[in-house]
């Protein structure tokens, strides 16, 4: 009887979170395919640790958790691999539009290292505060913070290149 419950609230837990984990995946991993695997290990991850978990009360922070330790654990061993094949398209555009803007900045994220993804990830889209992310991923609050400036300021800088490159092709 009590599998049956654990089982069910889990299930629920999973079906209305699922989405949630997913897009986080997604802002870390930047692929789609990607995300969903990164969403199942950590769904699985979660339910092996459901009894304990579930008695602590913050459950989406622990699954945030296990996603992200997830992503950079994977990310360490080379799992995921980029094999480029071959030029992006090109992205002219003669104003800036909402979801070009939010390409703009999926492509710039993509061009951090794992680890200030992952700490940009959980403090400004997860909004955690610094304590949070430090906890989540094993590391000093001022490590966060100094990691946050310099991941801030190196997405200024990729963002600043794509702008100009984008300016530079419309204005051909």
């Amino acid at each position: 009887m009590r599998e049956a419950v654990r089982e069910r609230e889990f299930r629920e837990f999973a079906e209305t979170r699922q989405a949630h984990l997913r897009r986080s995946a997604y802002l870390l991993c930047g692929d789609w395919h990607q995300a969903q695997d990164l969403t199942q290990a950590a769904l699985m991850k979660l339910y092996a640790a459901w009894g304990r978990v579930r008695k602590d009360g913050n459950v989406d922070a622990y699954a945030r958790t296990i996603l992200t330790r997830t992503f950079i654990d994977q990310r360490r061993k080379g799992c995921w691999r980029e094999d480029p094949v071959g030029e992006p398209p090109d992205m002219t555009s003669t104003a800036p539009h909402a979801p070009e803007l939010r390409l703009m900045m999926q492509e710039a994220l993509m061009e951090l290292s794992p680890r200030y993804r992952a700490v940009l990830v959980l403090r400004f889209w997860e909004d955690w505060t610094v304590e949070q992310t430090a906890q989540a991923l094993r590391i000093s609050p001022g490590t966060v913070k100094s990691q946050s400036a310099r991941g801030l300021t190196r997405l200024r800088t990729i963002v600043e290149g794509l702008t100009s490159e984008s300016t530079g092709r419309s204005g051909r």
